[in-house]
């Protein structure tokens, strides 16, 4: 709120990291390093600002950090998991107070989230990545197998650490996730190459000094900026690679299974790969729908963190007896929404994420412009002359397979199909087979067995499924996060998410329209 002991500290501390360019060394043990390949972060709403001065490591330094790690691993192994905690618990403190400001600050400026949006992530999310894991690794010592004469035989289970390495590798758009991949295995008594994204190379920094603050020793945690081949290429050809924890692009993704799969007869252990990739979301809209609803969840989740979000909802499917009510509700709103600096802190969202996104974004807006089976009926403008500015786009398409409505854009444009309300069946089977992904997906119905029905011909569409909810939202603890097909590797588990009340989007909405 205005005027309050938060927002003060809020301004105040993102008015010091915009005038400062921090210096962010390559972590390896406890030894700093500065390579002559230097990078800089900006800020992609003003990108002639820079916050972070940081640099990239050679493949010679990468394979140090493998040594470092791997000697490390068997020393943290033996801590004890009481101790581990009391660090992750310690850490989580920090995290929501004396570095509270400085990771949403960091969030805010580095990757262009508003201050609500970063809340939510850098301090909210990334705490319950820390206290809830923690609560997990004491709840799995629980059980022990069955001893059926503990005088004659007495079975034991221990859990302990991946002999060798982890690597973990992070996206820009949650700082929460950046923690979460490199320190839960840490947790576990792994040791972890850390590669953060170049465009979250602040925050993930902030939370490393943290953790480091908190107790994790040397060596654990090696903090690792390096080109994505690079780094790729020579964890790979270690035989003491032991997992990859990732989340990015399908591309990279395949590459660093391809490259794991070549070297397969050289590693110590089976390496275990972990990855979180693309998503095509949907939002299915029964011609029962609750309009509101619809309206609300759908701007939410397309159009928050300018759709940057792995759950973005980029496709809607929207019966014709509705039409007429959710295009006039999806436009009204969509017209009130500022897209602005996240010092403004009445802004819906703020930029993209870099050159890269923004041309690619745009490249499917002008798609839809010289596109006769494509029409925008909002948005479509956007300028990069100062930062990476997209207003939200909202498509209608006439081919349900065009690629606007099959291929993963990762930005603020929402494309809908308008389909007869006699073929929802029809159009189920289209959600279903459009896309290779299956991240997330929701399905807006009043109608009971319309809903339980979907539960079964839609539980391949997606790893986390909403009824009557937007895509976006998942809870740590609340709905495990994942998908299966080329969205993930989580492929064995549905997680349902049913909203009985409606009202909640709206709310949370008017706290950024009318405030």
């Amino acid at each position: 709120m205005p005027g309050s002991k938060e927002r003060k500290e809020i301004e105040a501390e993102l008015k010091r990291l915009s005038n400062n360019v921090e210096d962010v060394p390559i972590i390896i043990g406890n030894e700093k390093f500065k390579t002559k390949d230097v990078r800089y972060q900006v800020m992609p709403h003003n990108h002639s600002k820079k916050i972070a001065k940081f640099y990239y490591a050679s493949s010679d330094l990468v394979a140090k950090a493998i040594k470092v790690a791997t000697e490390a691993q068997t020393k943290w192994d033996t801590v004890p998991l009481e101790e581990k905690i009391r660090i992750w618990l310690k850490a989580a403190d920090l995290m929501a107070t004396k570095y509270r400001m400085k990771l949403n600050a960091a969030t805010m400026l580095g990757q262009s989230k508003t201050v609500i949006q970063a809340e939510i992530d850098a301090s909210a999310e990334l705490i319950d990545f820390i206290k809830l894991n923690a609560f997990f690794a004491k709840e799995l010592t629980k059980y022990q197998p069955i001893s059926e004469n503990k005088n004659v035989t007495l079975n034991s289970l221990r859990y302990r650490g991946l002999d060798g390495f982890v690597a973990a590798v992070s996206p820009f758009n949650f700082t929460a996730i950046g923690g979460n991949l490199a320190y839960t295995p840490a947790l576990m008594g792994c040791s972890v190459l850390w590669k953060p994204s170049d465009t979250a190379l602040l925050s993930n920094w902030v939370i490393y000094e943290i953790m480091t603050e908190a107790g994790v020793p040397p060596g654990v945690v090696n903090f690792i900026p390096a080109d994505g081949p690079v780094f790729g290429d020579t964890i790979t050809a270690s035989p003491h690679l032991s997992g990859i924890n990732f989340t990015g692009s399908v591309p990279t993704f395949n590459r660093l299974w391809t490259q794991v799969g070549k070297n397969i007869n050289s590693y110590v252990n089976f390496p275990r790969l972990i990855g979180e990739c693309g998503g095509k979301n949907y939002h299915f809209v029964h011609p029962t729908a609750d309009v509101t609803s619809v309206v609300t969840g759908t701007i939410r989740s397309s159009f928050e963190y300018c759709g940057q979000k792995c759950s973005a909802c980029s496709r809607l499917y929207v019966p014709q007896s509705l039409w007429p009510k959710i295009k006039e509700g999806l436009l009204e709103l969509r017209n009130k929404l500022k897209i602005g600096d996240v010092n403004e802190f009445d802004s819906f969202a703020s930029a993209v994420i870099d050159d890269k996104a923004f041309n690619r974004i745009t490249g499917y807006i002008e798609h839809a412009k010289k596109s006769q089976n494509l029409e925008i009926i909002g948005g479509g403008q956007y300028d990069n002359s100062k930062g990476y500015f997209i207003q939200p786009t909202i498509v209608e398409t006439k081919d349900p397979l065009d690629k606007i409505m099959t291929e993963e854009i990762f930005g603020p444009l929402l494309t809908v199909y308008v389909y007869k309300d006699s073929e929802v069946d029809k159009t189920v089977d289209l959600v279903i087979s459009s896309t290779p992904y299956a991240l997330t997906g929701a399905v807006f119905a009043q109608d009971k067995n319309f809903l339980k029905k979907s539960l079964e011909t839609l539980k391949y569409s997606a790893g986390n499924f909403y009824l009557n909810d937007k895509s976006t939202g998942s809870v740590v603890g609340q709905q495990p996060f994942g998908g299966s097909r080329m969205s993930g590797t989580n492929r064995q588990r549905l997680v349902v998410h049913i909203m009985f009340y409606d009202g909640r989007h709206l709310n949370l909405l008017k706290k950024h329209l009318f405030r």
